[in-house]
């Protein structure tokens, strides 16, 4: 492509944004919620028409068509996803809430103290212990995944340990059969 190909794209480009952008944004604004979508909505539509430049009529009223046929594809593949991310987060959060024994018994009300115990942990502490308890991997293997020397994630995984002994041995109920199972070491 010369470089007379390009100007004569980007110029081409130009005239379609002036000539349908706003009304394209309004059309989004209408129909989406949060209103704020509408322009990532417009970005992909003209990101389609960047794309197919060599496909958009030569007329502008014809061009502007084009471009609402295209805004309606973007529109309803939009809604596709946000559909099916909803479901999902909707599915994961009713396993979240069978996993995580949110049923009112005092073991759920010992495993609710645990988790709470667990996410006032620093970041990076608690970021390893979930890994070793539950994500199953061993201290080498979580050191790997958070890209840190096995020694620094042993040291950080004695303090997180030591913490949370610390922390769960307030509670009034020790757990019945819970035990912190030790991580495997390699």
């Amino acid at each position: 492509m010369t470089a007379d190909d390009t100007d004569a794209r980007v110029a081409r480009m130009e005239r379609v944004h002036s000539l349908v952008a706003d009304d394209l944004l309004n059309y989004f604004a209408r129909r989406v919620d949060p209103v704020e979508d509408a322009a990532e909505l417009l970005a992909d539509t003209l990101l389609v028409a960047w794309r197919r430049i060599d496909r958009l009529p030569a007329d502008d009223e014809r061009c502007r068509m084009w471009m609402f046929v295209t805004a309606r594809g973007v529109l309803a593949n939009w809604r596709r996803g946000r559909k099916r991310r909803f479901a999902l987060a909707s599915s994961l959060r009713e396993q979240l809430l069978v996993s995580s024994g949110d049923r009112g018994s005092d073991d759920d009300s010992y495993a609710a103290d645990v988790r709470r115990a667990i996410r006032s942990l620093p970041q990076n502490q608690r970021e390893l212990v979930v890994l070793v308890h539950w994500d199953g991997f061993s201290i080498v293997d979580a050191a790997a995944v958070l890209g840190i020397r096995e020694s620094t994630a042993r040291g950080r995984y004695q303090r997180a340990t030591t913490r949370l002994r610390d922390d769960l041995s307030t509670l009034k109920r020790p757990p019945r059969d819970v035990d912190m199972p030790s991580p495997t070491h390699r």
